[in-house]
């Protein structure tokens, strides 16, 4: 049993608030995921600079500073709890292979030109104020709380996924099919830093949008292609989409008004949003993809 939440503004009215909203659903899936949470905030494009989220695990954000390589060009970093942003007009076949080679004993949690993500263990609750959630805004974000079952309670382990620039994942089930699918993909060139089934999904889905899909055709592919039981958020640049499989065990409901579209895995985690009252409420369909902003 895990917790997933995801709030798409339609417009700017509520940019500045929406990592409040966003705190307080998270804060409200604590007890479908003890273990372990994670978020990821879409901000607006800047179109020089990239941005890589990036794990410090056991480094100092100063020895990383000091690490960073002279050939990295207009270099920024910004400290958030155990995790840095790093901001450069470099892009990521570079930086990827710098931080692979040079910083080995970090990990990179994702990357974009719009995507903020972070994710740790621990209480949820903890973990949005270690964070400083409620100081971010952005036109999006989902979150994640884990309740661990088929792999340890790691950060690796944790959700969001990303496993392509500007696409994050979270998830709620299981896939029976996982270990095939990932040694496919691995043959295709993907690499996998943890043994958790969702980072195979994210995997599936980024392999699928790189080969000319979009994120909507590939989510009603999955259906053929990815075994188990699941509710997906996928998570673009340009907004997300939320898919339940056609069993349809693992629960979803989505509140949309003039101002937003929030997805929760109970309403609970929706109550305190604006206007939440006079929202069309509705649980999602099994085996149909709904989209926003895509």
């Amino acid at each position: 049993m895990c917790g997933i939440v995801g709030l798409y503004l339609k417009t700017k009215k509520y940019e500045k608030s929406l990592g409040i909203f966003l705190s307080g659903m998270l804060d409200s899936m604590e007890n479908r995921g003890p273990d372990s949470a994670g978020f990821a905030i879409y901000t607006k494009e800047e179109k020089s600079k990239y941005k890589y989220s990036i794990c410090l695990n056991k480094l100092t954000d100063a020895e990383f500073k000091k690490r960073l390589s002279k050939d990295l060009k207009k270099v920024k970093v910004k400290k958030f709890s155990d995790h840095v942003v790093l901001e450069t007009i470099d892009k990521p076949k570079k930086v990827l292979k710098f931080l692979k080679e040079k910083l080995g004993e970090v990990s990179l949690v994702g990357y974009g030109k719009c995507i903020n993500i972070f994710k740790q263990t621990g209480r949820p609750s903890d973990i949005v104020k270690n964070f400083s959630l409620s100081s971010f805004s952005g036109s999006h974000g989902i979150g994640h709380t884990r309740m661990a079952t088929e792999s340890a309670i790691t950060t690796e382990g944790s959700h969001p996924y990303s496993t392509a620039e500007d696409e994050c994942l979270v998830h709620n089930g299981s896939l029976s099919n996982h270990n095939n699918i990932r040694r496919v993909l691995v043959k295709k060139g993907e690499i996998f830093s943890s043994e958790n089934d969702t980072e195979v999904a994210a995997g599936y889905i980024s392999s699928q949008i790189s080969s000319g899909q979009d994120l909507e055709s590939t989510l009603k592919e999955s259906l053929k292609n990815l075994d188990g039981f699941y509710t997906f958020i996928a998570g673009t640049k340009k907004g997300f989409a939320l898919l339940r499989d056609e069993i349809a065990c693992k629960p979803a409901v989505i509140a949309e008004t003039k101002d937003y579209v929030a997805i929760a895995s109970e309403f609970q985690a929706m109550a305190h949003l604006p206007g939440v009252n006079e929202a069309n409420i509705f649980e999602p369909e099994p085996g149909i993809v709904y989209s926003w902003g895509n």
